[in-house]
């Protein structure tokens, strides 16, 4: 009789129990100094453009979305603990003070390079992962992030999207995925068809593992792209020639993550070209490459 009870009791409890604490994702934006959204997959995303920074490539000048948007993505693994990826853009000055401040803190390093060619000032890409308490994360990261030039403070509440000098009917249409408008840039982002993990985490969409294609109009009907293709090996080589067919320069071939499955590789690019072109070879490259279809 006593067992009964006891497993009575212990069956009871577990049914009261949460099966898990909600993060207080308030807490971590304060932490951290400036708050995110909540995206799908669970995932609190921040959003740190180098607002900071005026940087040109070829005559254009680039806005924070097109390729100066830092980020931080925070997912829960469990009653407490959270996994955090993220991409820091860094001057070259700033990567070393950054770094040291990362290491002190336990979080990892796990790619460093160029996005970009010729942009002057020259930026660095700097990816990082880290696994622990959320708050006690994103304090870290704070710190870190000090080292930089990166805005942590609030944004001003950003004002309804204004109409962007692209017709981005026939992008949706030619790309076969629709965008949307941010800071005057048209982004996509279109997901692999795989599940992504890694360290055997999932890996969602919004912390870094979907096609992004950026879009900043340049006037005349051109646009400047830049962005990344996410790879496995088999699919590198076919895009690449279909990206260079396409008078898109490829600038970066690389890792972002140290443990991922399946393995992937980023590949950069940047035109700045007629949209119509631009979104011709986009087409002919994202062809050779398994991505999910809405």
């Amino acid at each position: 009789m006593r067992s009964r009870l006891a497993i009575g009791a212990t069956l009871l409890l577990a049914l009261t129990i949460p099966a898990h604490a909600e993060t207080d994702w308030s807490a971590v934006g304060k932490a951290l100094g400036r708050s995110g959204t909540e995206a799908a997959g669970g995932v609190y995303r921040v959003g740190l453009p180098r607002s900071d920074l005026k940087v040109t490539l070829d005559g254009v000048q680039l806005k924070p979305a097109l390729a100066l948007g830092s980020w931080l993505a925070f997912k829960p693994m469990d009653d407490r603990d959270a996994m955090v990826m993220g991409d820091l853009v860094l001057t070259q000055p700033e990567v070393n003070p950054v770094m040291t401040k990362l290491i002190e803190s336990g979080i990892e390093v796990t790619a460093l390079h160029n996005h970009l060619l010729r942009s002057e000032p020259a930026t660095m890409y700097m990816h990082v992962l880290g696994h622990g308490d959320p708050v006690n994360l994103a304090s870290a990261l704070h710190i870190a992030l000090q080292q930089s030039g990166t805005p942590l403070s609030e944004a001003p509440a950003s004002p309804p999207a204004a109409a962007i000098d692209l017709d981005t009917a026939a992008i949706d249409q030619a790309l076969g995925h629709k965008g949307k408008v941010n800071g005057g840039v048209y982004q996509i982002s279109i997901p692999r068809a795989e599940v992504i993990k890694d360290g055997g985490m999932d890996v969602p969409e919004a912390m870094g593992s979907a096609i992004a294609i950026n879009f900043q109009p340049t006037g005349n009907g051109k646009a400047a792209i830049t962005g990344d293709f996410v790879l496995i090996a088999s699919e590198v080589n076919p895009v690449l020639r279909a990206l260079r067919e396409g008078g898109i320069e490829v600038t970066a071939v690389h890792n972002h993550m140290l443990d991922d499955e399946p393995r992937l590789f980023f590949m950069h690019f940047w035109a700045n070209d007629g949209v119509s072109k631009l979104t011709q070879g986009l087409k002919s490259a994202l062809d050779k490459v398994n991505v999910r279809h809405s």
